[in-house]
């Protein structure tokens, strides 16, 4: 007698379920079963699947998610200072600077950031479509808010080496102690960029 599992229909939802950032078989399993337990689960949640494939794009510009054939209010805002770019990796990182309030320059995403390992190439991220865009703006500045950690380091030094040759000044995000944080809970890395980061007061 064969063992019992579910129908494909649900197998094959949970494997695409599972091949989502963050979600593990276990939490995979719960979200479809979560889904089928009332009727009224599904419908919606393909309207908005089927509504997000085909009215919401990247910008050609930015990278930056807009709704097909609108213009994005990032590139287009004449309130911005186009020539201040801020790279960041992914679109959901314009967001978090953006919330801030303390930015008020254009964005690029790159798409992620150089990873050899995980064959993520030059070629593979928007770093050309940045050159193009800090040639026809005229770009004074670009700041690189990617990560910290190895491959981040790598994507600020490949795309900062292209851009000083290009005649662009080029910075970084600060780092160190984050706000309300005591040294007690600060690593021996982070501390050390605290002092190489330090200002006067």
């Amino acid at each position: 007698m064969p063992a019992l599992d579910y129908p494909p229909p649900l197998q094959r939802l949970i494997a695409q379920i599972r091949a989502l950032p963050g979600l593990g078989p276990r939490s995979a399993e719960r979200v479809v079963l979560w889904l089928m337990q009332d009727g009224t689960r599904v419908e919606p949640l393909m309207d908005g699947l089927r509504d997000l494939g085909e009215r919401v794009v990247a910008c050609d510009q930015c990278g930056f998610f807009i709704e097909r054939e609108e213009a994005c209010v990032l590139c287009e805002s004449p309130k911005r200072n186009h020539a201040l770019i801020c790279v960041v990796e992914q679109a959901a990182d314009v967001l978090r600077l953006e919330r801030s309030g303390a930015f008020t320059g254009l964005y690029h995403v790159l798409g992620g950031k150089l990873s050899p390992l995980d064959n993520v190439t030059p070629e593979d991220l928007r770093i050309e479509a940045l050159m193009g865009r800090v040639r026809g703006l005229n770009v004074e500045e670009v700041i690189l808010a990617v990560g910290s950690d190895v491959e981040g380091e790598a994507t600020a030094s490949y795309v900062g080496d292209l851009l000083r040759a290009e005649g662009v000044a080029v910075s970084r995000l600060a780092q160190g102690m984050p706000a309300g944080g005591g040294l007690d809970h600060v690593d021996e890395l982070t501390l050390y960029q605290a002092l190489q980061g330090r200002r006067r007061v």
